[in-house]
Parts: structure tokens; C-alpha cells; sequence
């Protein structure tokens, strides 16, 4: 049975996702890495994992399919025999107006945004029970709360997501898994290269937030490494929004 602690990390092969993953395997954790399309990406950052000391375990499954979680989680299983922490950070979405969204939009956006979380979640708390608990974050947007252009599809996700956090919170605190989310202002990552309204949301963040500079990718990773600490033991289903106070302002 290994003695290091786990943690997988959906969407890790770059971006926030692979931020985290490289953080937590600097604490010492052994890290799953996930990913769905980009396998050279993921790779590498499983190399630069190991250089850490720490082993890292990649897998590839769109966490949109059930059946791909359930494989996903018998691979932790196997390699690992235990999970400590879950980062639910993969994401998709489409980018549309109201009017030309199809069901095939919604469906792949909610899928791979707020379905894996409660399946992935159900997964993770099997494993997590063995060790006596854990803690699960998810990444959110801004966009779960107030409108962004041509973000539907994805803000209703977001917006799933973050009441499924305080629903899975209630329910398994008593196996002393504790469940939150880490919501963000625009971060200029890979994910906002799909945006069409990328520069705008860029220079808004650049002009407009009240901290003086935009939110960082490592701005989330000490959030996501903040709540899966002892110290945050009783922040329990909360959205904690990092963005600088841009949300304050009209």
C-alpha cells in the first residue's frame, strides 16, 4: 500500500490544472494527471513531476462519460491503492450565442463541467474513505454568476457546479471529505484562447480590477493548496472567488 498521498487533477496537462498538480506534487504528493486530447502536453508535465520526486500516473479519459471515470478511478486504484485529494478542473464548453446553441452544446458543456464532478466525486469519496477523508476542489468562473458574452453553455454549468459543491459538502463531511471551489476572474491561459471576445475580457481585467494587475494562474494554485489544508478544515461547500475584487464593480 503506497504511504505517499495522492491527488488527481482533471485537465492537468497544462493551465491551471497543470499548475496545481505541479504544486502538489512539490508538498509530496503522488499525482494522477488527466487529460482528454493533448497527450504529449501531459507527458511532459508528468515528467517534470517526476523530476519532484514523487511519481506521477497519466491517464487519458473524457470525464464527460461515466464509464471513462469508472476506468479512471480503477487505474488510481491499482497504481495507487488510495486518493487524498480530488481537483476537479477539466473544462469545456461552447462558445455561442443564446439563439444558435444546440442540444449537442448543452449536453457536452454540462457534461465535462458539473456531471463529472458529481461522478468523479462519487468515485473519489470511495477512495478517499479508506484513508479516513480528503478534500475536493473544483475550478469555477465568474461566468456561474453574472453574464459573459457568448458563455452560456458554460456559465450554467458553473453555476451547477457550484450548488453541487454544497450538496456533495453536506453529504460526505460525515466520511470527513471536505468539498469547495475556487472561482476565477479571467486568467490568460489556454482556455481563453477559444474566447472571441478574448482581448476585451483581457484588457477589462488589465484596467479594471481593483488589486492593480490580473489574477494569475498561481493565484488559484495557493487557493486550490490553501483549501485542501488542515487550515481550511472548516470551509466547508463555499465558492471562494479569487479575482482581484473585479466583481465588486458594476
Amino acid at each position: 500500500m503506497e504511504e505517499r498521498k495522492c491527488a488527481l487533477v482533471t485537465g492537468s496537462s497544462r493551465g491551471v490544472g497543470k499548475a496545481v498538480a505541479l504544486r502538489l506534487a512539490a508538498k509530496g504528493y503522488n499525482i494522477v494527471i488527466n487529460y482528454a486530447r493533448s497527450k504529449k502536453a501531459a507527458l511532459e508535465t508528468a515528467e517534470e513531476i517526476e523530476k519532484l520526486g514523487v511519481k506521477a500516473l497519466v491517464v487519458r479519459a473524457n470525464v464527460g462519460q461515466p464509464e471513462k471515470i469508472k476506468a479512471l478511478f480503477e487505474e488510481i486504484e491499482n497504481e495507487f491503492g488510495r486518493l487524498d485529494v480530488f481537483v476537479n478542473n477539466a473544462a469545456s464548453g461552447v462558445l455561442r450565442p443564446v439563439m444558435e446553441l444546440e442540444e449537442s452544446h448543452w449536453d457536452w458543456t454540462m457534461n465535462i463541467n458539473a456531471k463529472a464532478l458529481l461522478f468523479c466525486g462519487q468515485e473519489a469519496a470511495k477512495l478517499m474513505e479508506k484513508t479516513s477523508g480528503g478534500a475536493i476542489v473544483s475550478i469555477s468562473s465568474l461566468g456561474s454568476i453574472r453574464y459573459l458574452k457568448n458563455y452560456t453553455t458554460v456559465g450554467v454549468s458553473k453555476a451547477a457546479l457550484e450548488a453541487l459543491t454544497r450538496y456533495l459538502a453536506v453529504e460526505l463531511s460525515e466520511k470527513n471529505i471536505v468539498v469547495n471551489a475556487v472561482s476565477g476572474g479571467a486568467i490568460d491561459t489556454d482556455a481563453l484562447k477559444s474566447f472571441p471576445n478574448r482581448e476585451e475580457l483581457l484588457e477589462d481585467a488589465r484596467n479594471n480590477t481593483p488589486a492593480g494587475r490580473m489574477v494569475e494562474i498561481e493565484d488559484m494554485v495557493n487557493a486550490v493548496e490553501f483549501l485542501i489544508s488542515p487550515q481550511a478544515e472548516m470551509i466547508r461547500g463555499q465558492t471562494i472567488i479569487v479575482d482581484g475584487g473585479r466583481s465588486m464593480l458594476v
